[in-house]
C-alpha cells in the first residue's frame, strides 16, 4: 500500500520496475523523477506532447518529432506493443510505421504496460526503445507536465537515466551546456532521402515530392489512393537543373522538423517551379506550409507553445467549416506578411494562427496540418484529392471568407449571473454548471464577477484553494435587471454571462438586452446569445424555427390572455399541454383535460 504524504512523489505508487531517471526542463525547476523502461541512455532535446489515445509506433517514427523528447498525454502506454516492422505494404514500405526508424530524442509517459496484448505485437515498447538506443521513462505526471508546457512555452529538456557510468554525479543540478536546441540543427538534412525514389510507375499524373521528412501514409495516399506517380526527391534536390531528368505535372512539398529557413536549396526549387509559365499545381503539408510561404516572400516565426496533438481545430476559410486536424509544429507562417494575391486558407480556431495558403489566381496551396493523420483524423484527406485535380486540369473553385471574421475578442473580466433565490437542495444543476463556469474562466485568467444571492452554493462559497478557485467578487444582492445593471456600472465587465442561472438570469438578461442596457455598456453576452434564448423561449418563434428545418411539432397556438387560451385549446383539441413562458421552474405549467381545468391554470399561469 502507498503512503500519500505530501513531500510524496505523487506516482511513487505505481510499479518500480526500471532503474531511476530524471527529466531536467530548462526552465530551472526541479527535476522531475522517473523510472526507465527504455534504452539507459541519456538524451537532450525539445520537450513536446501529443495527445494521442493510441498511434505511438506511427508518432515515434514520424520525422516531424525529429530531436524531440516526446510526453504522451494518454496515461496506459505500451498495452499493444509494437507491429512487425519486417512486414511491408504494397509499396514496400513498413505498413504499420511513418519511417524507418524512430525519430524522437526521447519518450515520457505516465504509466508504463510492462505486459502487452495485441494480434499485431512483435514486440514490446520497451524493447523497440533499447533497439534503437532511445531512452524512455515512466512515473511522470503528464498532465502536469503538459500544463507547465502549454504555460512556458517551448522548453529545452534532458532525460538523464542512472548508470554504472553516472551513478557519482546522478541527481545532481546540470550545467546549461547539457540542453540542446535541435532546431539549431538542420534537421530536415538529418531525415531526407539520399537518393531518387519512384513509387506508381506508369501512374499518371506524374508528381514530384520533396522529402523533408516524409510519411509513409503520404507516399500511400498519393500513390494507392490518388494513383499518381510520385518521384521522391532529397529536400535539396535541384529542381531547375533537375539532374535526374525527372518528368512532372505537379509539385508536393512535404513535412518536417525543425525551422523551416534552413532549408534554402528548397525554398530555391520552389522559387523556380512558381515562376512556370504555364502554372504547375502545388501542394505543401506542415513544413511544406512554410516553405512553400517563405519562396512567395511571406515570412515565419516560432511559436512560443507550437500546436501539436490530434485534436487542433482548423477553420476552412472556403467553407467556414471547422476540422479537427493533428499537428505537430513549432514554427508558423505570419498570415500578415503574404505578399498580392496570397490569402490564408486555413486558420487555428485556438489562437487565429495560420493554417495554411493559397494563391487566388494560380494552383498553389499549402496546409499546417496533417490531411495524412496516421495518427489522428482523416477528416481533410479530401485535400489530396484536390491537388491531383489540379494536376488533372480539373475545375476547383475558390471563395476564401475573411479570416478577420474568426479573431476571437479577449475578455479580461466577465460577469456571471447566477440562479438567484433558490431553497436548499433545488435546482442544483445551476450550480454545478456555474461553478465548472468559474473554473473555466479562471483558467483562462479572465476575473469573474458573480452575483448570487444564495449563499447556499457551492459557486458562493469562499472556502477556495488553487485547485477550485472561486469567482473574485460575490454579490449578494437580488437578481433583477435594475440591480444587475447597477453592478454592471460599478465593475464595468466587458462580458456577462446568463446562461447558467436558469430562468432566473435569462430573464434578466433578455430584458437589459431588449432595453438596450448591455449594448449601452458595452458588454457582450457570452454563450447563449439573446435572440436564440427568445427562441427557445417563445413558443411560436421556437415552433417557426422546426417548421423551417422541416421538423414535425404538435399543433400549438400562443396566447396572451384566457379568451385567447380558451380559443386556442378547442382549436387543438383537449388534452392540452399548458407552457408558461420566461417561468421559473415551469411554473404555471401542466395539462388540462377541459375549459375548467384549462381556466384554473391558465389563471395561474398568466400570473407568473
Amino acid at each position: 500500500m502507498c503512503a500519500n504524504t505530501d513531500n510524496a512523489n505523487p506516482m511513487s505508487c505505481l510499479d518500480s520496475q526500471g532503474d531511476p531517471a530524471y527529466l531536467y526542463l530548462a526552465d530551472g525547476s526541479e527535476p522531475i523523477e522517473a523510472r526507465s523502461f527504455g534504452a539507459p541512455v541519456s538524451m537532450a532535446g525539445e520537450v513536446v506532447f501529443n495527445t494521442g489515445m493510441v498511434g505511438y509506433p506511427e508518432a515515434l517514427t514520424d520525422p516531424s518529432y525529429r530531436g524531440q523528447i516526446l510526453v504522451l498525454t494518454y496515461p496506459l502506454i505500451g498495452n499493444y506493443g509494437v507491429p512487425d516492422e519486417t512486414i511491408k505494404d504494397n509499396l514496400g514500405l513498413p505498413k504499420y510505421f511513418e519511417s524507418k526508424e524512430i525519430h524522437i530524442a526521447g519518450l515520457v509517459v505516465s504509466s508504463y504496460s510492462w505486459e502487452h496484448s495485441h494480434w499485431a505485437a512483435q514486440k514490446s515498447l520497451a524493447n523497440w526503445l533499447k533497439e534503437y538506443n532511445i531512452p524512455g521513462v515512466y512515473g511522470v505526471d503528464t498532465r502536469q507536465l503538459t500544463k507547465t508546457l502549454r504555460e512556458h512555452g517551448a522548453i529545452l529538456g534532458r532525460l538523464e537515466v542512472k548508470t554504472k557510468e553516472n551513478e557519482a554525479t546522478f541527481g545532481q543540478p546540470i550545467a546549461p551546456s547539457m540542453f540542446e536546441d535541435p532546431n539549431k540543427r538542420n534537421l530536415v538534412a538529418e531525415v531526407s532521402t539520399k537518393e531518387v525514389v519512384v513509387y506508381g510507375q506508369g501512374n499518371s499524373p506524374k508528381i514530384i515530392g520533396y522529402d523533408c521528412g516524409m510519411k509513409y501514409n503520404i507516399i500511400r495516399y498519393l500513390v494507392e489512393t490518388q494513383k499518381v506517380q510520385l518521384t521522391v526527391v532529397p529536400f535539396d534536390y535541384d529542381l531547375k537543373k533537375n539532374p535526374a531528368n525527372v518528368e512532372w505535372d505537379g509539385l508536393f512539398l512535404s513535412n518536417g522538423p525543425g525551422d523551416p529557413t534552413m532549408c534554402s536549396a528548397t525554398i530555391e526549387s520552389i522559387k523556380y517551379a512558381l515562376a512556370l509559365e504555364p502554372p504547375k499545381p502545388i501542394f505543401g503539408i506542415c513544413l511544406g506550409n512554410q516553405l512553400l510561404s517563405l519562396a512567395a516572400g511571406a515570412s515565419t516565426y516560432k511559436l512560443k507553445y507550437g500546436n501539436r496533438g490530434m485534436n487542433q481545430p482548423c477553420v476552412d476559410l472556403r467553407t467556414g467549416r471547422c476540422y479537427i486536424t493533428p499537428q505537430n509544429h513549432g514554427f508558423a507562417v505570419d498570415s500578415k506578411s503574404l505578399p498580392a494575391l496570397w490569402k490564408p486558407l486555413f486558420i487555428n480556431a485556438n489562437d487565429n494562427t495560420n493554417e495554411g495558403i493559397v494563391h487566388t489566381t494560380k494552383p498553389f496551396f499549402s496546409v499546417q496540418f496533417h490531411p495524412e493523420a496516421s495518427g489522428g483524423p482523416f477528416d481533410t484527406a479530401f485535400l489530396f484529392e484536390k491537388f491531383v485535380g489540379h494536376v488533372r486540369g480539373e475545375s476547383q473553385p475558390l471563395v476564401l471568407q475573411d479570416g478577420l471574421n474568426y479573431e476571437r475578442k479577449i475578455y479580461k473580466k466577465v460577469l456571471l449571473v447566477g440562479s438567484g433565490g433558490l431553497s436548499i437542495g433545488q435546482a442544483g444543476e445551476f450550480d454545478y454548471s456555474g461553478s465548472q463556469c468559474i473554473k473555466a474562466l479562471k483558467e483562462e485568467n479572465i476575473e469573474v464577477i458573480l452575483i448570487n444571492p444564495n449563499i447556499a452554493t457551492v459557486q458562493t462559497s469562499q472556502e477556495k484553494d488553487e485547485a477550485t478557485r472561486g469567482a473574485d467578487r460575490v454579490y449578494f444582492l437580488p437578481i433583477n435587471p435594475d440591480v444587475v445593471l447597477d453592478v454592471i456600472n460599478k465593475e464595468k465587465p466587458d462580458g456577462i454571462i446568463v446562461s447558467m442561472g436558469g430562468q432566473t438570469a435569462l430573464n434578466v438578461g433578455v430584458e437589459l438586452w431588449r432595453r438596450g442596457e448591455l449594448q449601452k455598456a458595452g458588454v457582450d453576452i457570452l454563450g447563449t446569445q439573446i435572440p436564440v434564448i427568445e427562441a427557445t423561449e417563445d413558443r411560436e418563434i421556437f415552433s417557426q424555427k422546426l417548421a423551417e428545418i422541416g421538423e414535425t411539432i404538435a399543433l400549438s397556438y400562443s396566447a396572451t390572455n384566457l379568451d385567447e387560451a380558451l380559443e386556442a385549446a378547442n382549436k387543438i383539441g383537449y388534452p392540452v399541454l399548458i407552457r408558461a413562458a420566461y417561468a421559473l421552474g415551469g411554473l404555471g405549467s401542466g395539462f388540462a383535460a377541459n375549459d375548467d381545468e384549462l381556466k384554473a391554470m391558465a389563471a395561474k399561469a398568466f400570473t407568473t
